[in-house]
């Protein structure tokens, strides 16, 4: 298997576990503030990832990688968790499914900023296709607006695509997972002691849906999705397997009908269909001038090399 197929296949596992971070928060935001969900979970997983990092005897980053560690963690440690958790307070997470939509075409963007990558203009299309696809199904189901959430939601894509691709982009030095571990045991101190500050006074009256809530987006959302997610974009290239991200709202709604046993209707189909075209599309057309070398530990490395 070569590396572009790896590259996906990790960015669909990814997608897959991240697919359930939006309903999760909105089960666990009911009941606790968000602003300690989002501490509580970044401590929870900093926690867990510096148990990995002294496990596995990780070598520390450099000082070169400071900065880009900096980056991801005000990104996608407490930037979008945040921002997300607040704008969940004013909408549904299906009106979330606009902006989400929207994920990709950031990622991208960033990706061509911070990695220097150059889809072909036919990419463009497609990830645009596919993003108004995604945006159209959801104001299709009936969307309350919120001035509020809606800037909040924007503010998360845009510091989200960027912790992504900064996070690809260092990846290929340091490893996916060792990017998001260092990452929330950089944010760590401040995490707990905000998590401490900002804990309710009471847990008695939290039910089950939100603690279950609360550890899923720590374990999965937060931590082991990003295991998988930070590998695909450093492997097969951040505006490539980003267009992924277009398939999480339609991973959701199998989610619903396998768990929840929710009607899954023939525009849902019918939009996934499209949607998948468009991935095919945007991933036939992202082929960029580099892509990553890989070192003796199947590390990507920081030299490049020409994709013919």
């Amino acid at each position: 298997m070569d590396q572009s197929a790896r590259g996906w296949i990790n960015g669909l596992a990814g997608v897959a576990i991240f697919s359930g971070s939006l309903p999760a928060t909105r089960v666990a935001v009911m009941q606790f503030d968000p602003v300690f969900l989002t501490v509580a979970r970044a401590a929870i997983a900093g926690l867990l990832a510096l148990g990995l990092l002294f496990a596995f005897k990780e070598k520390r980053p450099t000082r070169d990688d400071f900065i880009s560690l900096v980056i991801v963690s005000l990104g996608v440690v407490v930037g979008f968790p945040l921002l997300t958790a607040l704008a969940l307070q004013h909408v549904t997470s299906a009106h979330s499914i606009v902006f989400i939509g929207l994920l990709p075409l950031a990622t991208a963007m960033f990706g061509v900023i911070r990695g220097g990558e150059r889809p072909k203009p036919l990419f463009w299309l497609f990830s645009a296709l596919g993003s108004a696809v995604v945006a159209g199904f959801a104001a299709f189901q009936g969307l309350a607006a919120s001035p509020v959430g809606d800037g909040l939601m924007l503010a998360a894509i845009i510091v989200c695509g960027l912790g992504y691709a900064e996070g690809a982009q260092l990846s290929r030095r340091l490893g996916g997972w060792q990017v998001i571990s260092w990452a929330l045991v950089l944010s760590l101190p401040v995490m707990i002691a905000l998590a401490i500050v900002s804990m309710p006074p009471t847990f008695s009256g939290i039910e089950a849906p939100a603690w279950i809530g609360l550890a899923y987006v720590s374990l999965f959302s937060m931590l082991i999705g990003f295991f998988f997610w930070y590998r695909g974009l450093a492997l097969g290239g951040i505006a490539a397997v980003s267009q992924l991200q277009l398939l999480q709202p339609f991973f959701g709604l199998a989610l619903a009908a396998t768990l929840l046993h929710e009607p899954v209707t023939t525009t849902m189909l019918v939009v996934t269909i499209a949607v998948i075209l468009c991935v095919a599309g945007a991933r036939k057309f992202a082929k960029s001038s580099s892509s990553p070398g890989r070192d003796e530990k199947g590390h990507a490395d920081v030299c490049t090399t020409r994709i013919p």
